[in-house]
C-alpha cells in the first residue's frame, strides 16, 4: 500500500461506515446461495447469476481504501458490505489496540515454521474477534475486515530497500516455507470455514526501489527468465500450494508490462501453471498507475480491460475519482471485456466470502464465537509476543562470554535513541497495544542493576540523530559497570516509501557508540541494533571493547522483557536467531538498486566475503554435527529419485539452547547455470547439555532442479551440508558443519518428467 494510506492520524483509523440494517426476508433465506447443503461452486454460481452488471462492477471496484471501500451491500439479496482492506502482517494494525508481534524480518530470523504459524494464528484470532464485534455494530471501515493483505514474501534482494523489514529475507526456500506456515496459521484448519483469508504480496519481481533512485510506482523490473523462476516466483508458488485465497499484484512492471496487467504472470503462471483459484487484488492504486505512471494504456477504459483480462479481480485504489474499474461498463460495451470474463472475475470474491462464513448461519461457524474480551491482547498472546521476540534475536558477537550476565550489575548505563523510545521499536504496519503491555530496553534491563543511568544522546530520542548531545552520553556512561548502547533505524529511516542511501549508521549514531566506548573506560559494552536492512557496524565488530552485538530487528511490544530474559538466560532464553540475509561489509558490496540481475546478490550468487553471512548466529551453547557423511542414501540415483540425509546434532555446551539446523545443497560441475549453494531444509530444535537429536530430511528432485528455459534436474555430483550455519564461511560460529555426497547419473532431465511443476 502507499504511504498515504498508512500514515493517517490515529483518529482516522476509527472512522467507520455505519450502514442501516439490511432487511433479510424469508424469500432471501431460500436463495440457493444460502443453502448450506449445496456445493460451494453451485452457491457461488447462483449468487453471481443474480447480480446485475452494475453490481458486479461495483463489487470489483471497491477493494478499498478509505472512501473507496467497503464493497457495498446488496440489500435486495440481503448481502452486507465487505471490507477487503485489512493488514495482518504480525498483528492487527490500525483497528484499535492489538497484540504487536515482532516485525516480519525478525520472525524470519527465528528460522521456525512453528513460530510463524503461532504468530499468524494469534493475529488471525484477534482480527476475527474484532470483525465479529465490528459487524455486530454495522461497522465496515478500513481494517475492520477479515481479508488480509499478508504475508509479504518479496525477496530481500537489496540491503537498502525500505520494505526489507516486511519480508522473510533473501532466500526463496526460507521465504516460501515461512509463507506456507503463515497462510495456514491465518486461515486455520477448519474443514469448512477459514478464520481469515491470507493474501500473499507483492506479485511479482518487487524488491525496490521505493524512492531511491526512482519511484516504485513506475519502475520496470528487467529480470531474466532464470532469475524470475529461481528467485522471484518460488515463494509465491508455495503460498498457492498452502491454499492462500488471495494474491496482490505489485506496482512495478515486469519487462515492460505492469504486474496488474500482466497476463503471463496472473493467468499463465499463477492460474494455468500453479492452479490458483483465488482472487488477485491490486496494490493500492496499481491499476490506475498502469495508465498514470507506466503509460501502458491511454484511457481508464483500456486500463480496466488490461487488468481484468490479465486476471486482476479487485481494484484497491486511492479514490473513487480515479477508479479505473468504474470504467468496466464502457469496456464491456466496446468489446474490450467479455461478459463471461467479468462473471469469472467476480466469482472468487464471493467464494472467499462464503468460505469466511458470511452466508451461513453464524452458529455453524466456530470462528463467529471469538470475542474481543477473550482474545485481543490476551495473556496468552502477550506471553507469545515475549517468547517470539526472544527467538528473533541474533547474537552476532559475544567476546569473553559477556552474555549472559554472571550476576547483578552495580551500575548499568543504557544509552542511544532506541534505549527508551517505544514507538521506534515497532516498525511498519504495527499494531499498537495497550502501553501497559509494552517495554523498552531501558525498562526491561533496569532491574538487572542496583542503579541505572540513561542518556538518549540523540535529541528527542530521534534515530536520525542529527542533533547529538555528547554530554548526555558521557553523564550516563561514566561510572557504569556495563554499558548497553541501543542504535538502529526504525520506520522513520527505512520503511515503505523510504529507501536508504547507504549502509551507514544514521546521523551521529556511530559517534555516539565511539563516545560510549571511550567513556566506559574498559568496562564491557553491549551493542543492541534495532533495524531491518544491514548497517555498517564494522567498527563495532572489530573493536574488542564492544564485547557483544545483538541484532534485535524490531521486536515491538515485548522488547524490554525479552531482552531482560536473554541477558539473564532466564528459563533457557538462549538466543538462537539466524540472519535471514547476507550482511555486506561495505557499500563496495552493494550493487545498483535498479539492476535486477541476481549475479553478485545474496548468498546464492555472491562470492564476496560479507560482514556476516546468511544463516549466521551465535549461541550461549555449542553444538557438534556428525553422522551425515555416511548417511546420504542412496549415494547414486536417477534424476527423478529422492535422497535421504540424516545428521546428528549434539549440544556439547553446558547450557540448554535452541539450534537452527540448516541443510544446504551444492551442485557439482555442470553445463547448466547453478547457484553457489541453496538452503533446502531447516529445523529449530531445543537441546539440553549432552543431548543429541537425529534430523532426517528427504531431498526431492524439486530441490535438486535448476532453471534454464525450464526446470531441469542436472546429472552431476551433489554435496549436502548440515550445520548451524552455511559451510565454508570466513565469519563462522564455533560449531562445525557436516557433509555428505551423492551422484545423479544418466542425463539432465526436465523436472516435469518427474511429476513436478517448478519449486
Amino acid at each position: 500500500m502507499t504511504t498515504s494510506a498508512k500514515f493517517l492520524p490515529v483518529i482516522n483509523v476509527w472512522v467507520i461506515f455505519l450502514v442501516c440494517s439490511i432487511p433479510f426476508s424469508v424469500s432471501q433465506a431460500s436463495f440457493p446461495f444460502r443453502n448450506t447443503s449445496l456445493p460451494w461452486q453451485d452457491r457461488v454460481d447462483d449468487l453471481v447469476g443474480r447480480l446485475t452488471m452494475e453490481e458486479v462492477i461495483v463489487q470489483m471496484s471497491r477493494g478499498g481504501a478509505h472512501e473507496n471501500g467497503p464493497a457495498p451491500a446488496i440489500p435486495r439479496l440481503g448481502i452486507p458490505p465487505h471490507q477487503w482492506n485489512t493488514e495482518c502482517l504480525r498483528g492487527d494494525p490500525e483497528a484499535g489496540p492489538a497484540t504487536a508481534f515482532p516485525q516480519a524480518l525478525g520472525l524470519a530470523a527465528t528460522f521456525s515454521t512453528e513460530v510463524i504459524h503461532a504468530v499468524a494464528e494469534a493475529t488471525s484470532r484477534e482480527v476475527r474477534a474484532k470483525y465479529n464485534n465490528y459487524t455486530q455494530h454495522q461497522e465496515y471501515g478500513d481494517h475492520t475486515g477479515i481479508s488480509c493483505f499478508s504475508p509479504v514474501i518479496n525477496i530481500m534482494r537489496h540491503p537498502l530497500w525500505g520494505r526489507n523489514q516486511e519480508t522473510y529475507g533473501e532466500d526463496p526456500y526460507l521465504s516460501g516455507s515461512l509463507a506456507q506456515s503463515f497462510v495456514q496459521g491465518l486461515q486455520g484448519d477448519h474443514p469448512r470455514y477459514i478464520r481469515t483469508n491470507a493474501g500473499c504480496k507483492h506479485f511479482d519481481v518487487h524488491g525496490g526501489p521505493e524512492n531511491i533512485p526512482s519511484s516504485r510506482f513506475s519502475f520496470d523490473a528487467k529480470v531474466s527468465e532464470r532469475d524470475w523462476h529461481m528467485t522471484f516466483l518460488p515463494q509465491f508458488q508455495k503460498c498457492v500450494e498452502a491454499g492462500t485465497y488471495s494474491i496482490m499484484c505489485s506496482y512495478n512492471s515486469i519487462r515492460g508490462v505492469p504486474a496488474c496487467a500482466n497476463k503471463e504472470l496472473l493467468t499463465d503462471i499463477l492460474r494455468d501453471s500453479w492452479g490458483f483459484h483465488g482472487y488477485v487484488v491490486s496494490d493500492e492504486g496499481a491499476v490506475e498507475n498502469i495508465m498514470l505512471k507506466h503509460h501502458y494504456t491511454k484511457t481508464f477504459e483500456e486500463t480496466a480491460a488490461a487488468a481484468v483480462n490479465a486476471g486482476t479481480n479487485l481494484d484497491l485504489t486511492v479514490s473513487k475519482l480515479t477508479n479505473a474499474y468504474d470504467h468496466i461498463s464502457k469496456a464491456v460495451t466496446s468489446g474490450l471485456i467479455s461478459n463471461q470474463t467479468l462473471t469469472e472475475r467476480v466469482k472468487p470474491l464471493f467464494y472467499t466470502r462464503m468460505r469466511l462464513g458470511e452466508f451461513d448461519p453464524p452458529q455453524m461457524n466456530p470462528y463467529s464465537k471469538l470475542s474481543v474480551t477473550d482474545v485481543v491482547q490476551s495473556a496468552e498472546h502477550r506471553e507469545l509476543a515475549v517468547e517470539v521476540a526472544l527467538k528473533t534475536f541474533v547474537l552476532l558477537k559475544n567476546n569473553d562470554s559477556v552474555l549472559p550476565l554472571a550476576g547483578k550489575v552495580t551500575t548499568l548505563a543504557v544509552v542511544g535513541p532506541f534505549a527508551d523510545n517505544l514507538g521506534a521499536l515497532y516498525g511498519d504496519y504495527a499494531p499498537i497495544p495497550d502501553p501497559k503491555f509494552s517495554s523498552t530496553p531501558l525498562q526491561g534491563l533496569s532491574c538487572l542493576a542496583g542503579k541505572t543511568q540513561h542518556g538518549a544522546g540523540c535529541k528527542g530520542s530521534d534515530p536520525v540523530c542529527e542533533d547529538y548531545d555528547q554530554q548526555d552520553v558521557k553523564m550516563a556512561v561514566e561510572g557504569a559497570d556495563l554499558v548497553v548502547v541501543c542504535l538502529g533505524t526504525g520506520a522513520a529511516i527505512e520503511s515503505e516509501g523510504r529507501d536508504r542511501a547507504d549502509l551507514s549508521l544514521p546521523g551521529k549514531q556511530l559517534q555516539l557508540l565511539k563516545d560510549a566506548v571511550s567513556y566506559a573506560s574498559s568496562k564491557p559494552v553491549v551493542l543492541l541494533l534495532f533495524n531491518a536492512g544491514p548497517l555498517d557496524i564494522s567498527w563495532a565488530k572489530d573493536n574488542d571493547a564492544v564485547k557483544a552485538i545483538v541484532e534485535c530487528f524490531l521486536p515491538a511490544q515485548a522488547t524490554g522483557e525479552a531482552l531482560r530474559r536473554m541477558f539473564l538466560n532466564e528459563n533457557n532464553a538462549n538466543p538462537a536467531g539466524r540472519l535471514p540475509f547476507t550482511w555486506p561489509a561495505s557499500m563496495d558490496q552493494v550493487p545498483a538498486m535498479e539492476d535486477y540481475t541476481m549475479d553478485g546478490r545474496t548468498y546464492r550468487y555472491s562470492t564476496w566475503d560479507p560482514l556476516y553471512p546468511f544463516g549466521f548466529g551465535l549461541s550461549y551453547a555449542q553444538f557438534m554435527y556428525d553422522y551425515l557423511h555416511d548417511h546420504v542414501l542412496p549415494t547414486t540415483i536417477q534424476p527423478c529419485d529422492n535422497v535421504t540425509a540424516v545428521v546428528r546434532v549434539t549440544n556439547i555446551g553446558n547450557v540448554t539452547g535452541d539450534e537452527v539446523v540448516q541443510f544446504y545443497l551444492e551442485w557439482g560441475s555442470s553445463s547448466l547455470p547453478v547457484p553457489i549453494r541453496q538452503l533446502i531444509n531447516f529445523t529449530r530444535v531445543t537441546l539440553l547439555p549432552n543431548q543429541q537429536r537425529f534430523i532426517n530430511v528427504t531431498i526431492t528432485p524439486r530441490e535438486m532442479a535448476v532453471y534454464t528455459d525450464q526446470w531441469v534436474v542436472p546429472a552431476v555430483g551433489m554435496t549436502v551440508f548440515a550445520g548451524g550455519q552455511q559451510p565454508l564461511q570466513n565469519t563462522a560460529i564455533v560449531s562445525n558443519v557436516a557433509y555428505g555426497t551423492f551422484t545423479i547419473t544418466g542425463k539432465d532431465t526436465p523436472l516435469k518428467n518427474c511429476g513436478h511443476v517448478g519449486p
